[in-house]
């Protein structure tokens, strides 16, 4: 808690950012909710829902590499700022649309900004403070990420008596208007850039390639590829199960609510637990040590049959979720040189979304073979064998040489 609360109170550039930061995600949370009710209520239909959160979500998965080589190629800055530009008027657009086809239009322009936006923020992070304290903004950082989608849909609930769901996007676009202006008064210190924009689309589409052939080539880097992936595809079916497995052990809507925010709680700890900094070789400790954890709360969701047993499982799941994402990045800032950061970033966003869309299609259709502990048991099974692969793995991986920048 010391070293996070010095580096705000002597990071200037830092406390601006996260700050800000902090105003358009917990928007950003509430909106999340507030898209899902406006698309039911221009088309009461689950495919209504299903089509927007599709829109939303994979865009990354579809543009993150070229994201990625963009963010290497030009100011990192200036891609925060225009992706919080697209997002502001993506999501006022979503508040006025009045149709089903303008509501999913608008939210696939919100997906892609944040398709830049992920890999340029986390890109510029080591430009923001002095090495010994970046672990504390990258941790502070996904800390604020998670806190946004833990305490956001609460806010949302309270709001939307008072200006409807519409009312709520509007507030949310209002916040990435502020992050904007904010952003656009700090300076970043970055780097010159290798490259201009008059540069051919074929030399740029040469440094997409680039990008992922030269990620892969790290060792270390190849196994959180992999080993991330493999997690979120097999945690994320969870997200078809929970809810039914909720009213099994005899919930209802309340104490599925419960057991997201204990969810949420543990994600935030174990994101801001990255703050204490340490080693390559304690990272990669404490990143196998996520996924078995998230492994541990699936395997107890699947096993115990007590509500409160659930809750616990939970509460572990996303400790061990937010354990294994901030080393991840971690990781990524030790073993990627920094002109290659927003392509490996990227990379991560790229997989991370397909594997999403992956597990919904699998979860759905597991729960119909094997019923809702069965499903979270298969789940569970699946995250134990990546984090045994990860385990080996990483020991056999040796520890990068960074290029001189």
């Amino acid at each position: 808690m010391n070293r996070m609360l010095d580096t705000l109170r002597g990071e200037r550039r830092a406390r601006a950012f996260l700050l800000t930061y902090a105003q358009s995600a917990l928007g950003n949370g509430m909106a999340i909710v507030a898209l899902l009710v406006l698309a039911y209520e221009r088309k009461p239909s689950p495919w209504a829902i299903t089509l927007v959160l599709l829109a939303y979500d994979l865009p990354p998965g579809f543009l993150g590499p070229l994201a990625g080589a963009l963010v290497d190629r030009v100011s990192r800055r200036w891609c925060v700022i225009a992706a919080d530009l697209v997002r502001c008027g993506a999501f006022a657009g979503m508040a006025a649309a009045g149709s089903i086809e303008a509501t999913i239009g608008f939210a696939l322009l919100a997906g892609a900004a944040t398709a830049l936006y992920s890999p340029a923020a986390l890109s510029s992070l080591p430009s923001l403070v002095p090495e010994e304290r970046l672990p504390v903004i990258t941790s502070l950082y996904g800390g604020i990420t998670d806190g946004g989608r833990t305490v956001g849909p609460a806010l949302a609930a309270v709001l939307f008596p008072l200006v409807g769901a519409d009312g709520v996007m509007l507030i949310d676009s209002a916040t990435f208007a502020v992050s904007a202006l904010v952003l656009s008064a700090i300076p970043f210190g970055e780097a010159m850039q290798r490259v201009t924009l008059t540069d051919s689309p074929p030399s740029f589409m040469n440094e997409v390639r680039e990008g992922l052939r030269e990620t892969m080539r790290v060792p270390i880097a190849r196994v959180v590829v992999i080993t991330s992936t493999g997690v979120i595809l097999f945690a994320s079916m969870l997200n078809v199960a929970e809810l039914p497995l909720t009213h099994e052990l005899g919930g209802g809507a309340s104490a599925f609510a419960v057991l997201l925010t204990l969810q949420g709680v543990g994600v935030v700890i174990g994101s801001l637990s990255g703050a204490r900094g340490g080693g390559l070789g304690e990272y990669k400790g404490r990143y196998v040590a996520g996924a078995l954890a998230v492994t541990v709360g699936m395997a107890a969701m699947a096993v115990l049959p007590w509500l409160v047993a659930a809750g616990v499982g939970f509460a572990v799941f996303g400790l061990g979720n937010g354990l294994q994402v901030v080393h991840e990045r971690l990781i990524f800032q030790r073993a990627i040189p920094q002109r290659l950061m927003g392509r490996a970033f990227a990379l991560l966003d790229a997989l991370g979304a397909w594997a999403f869309a992956i597990a919904y299609l699998i979860g759905g259709a597991t729960v119909s073979l094997l019923g809702n502990r069965g499903a979270i048991g298969v789940a569970a099974g699946g995250a134990l064998a990546i984090t045994l692969y990860a385990l080996v793995a990483l020991q056999q991986a040796p520890d990068p040489v960074l290029e001189a920048v």
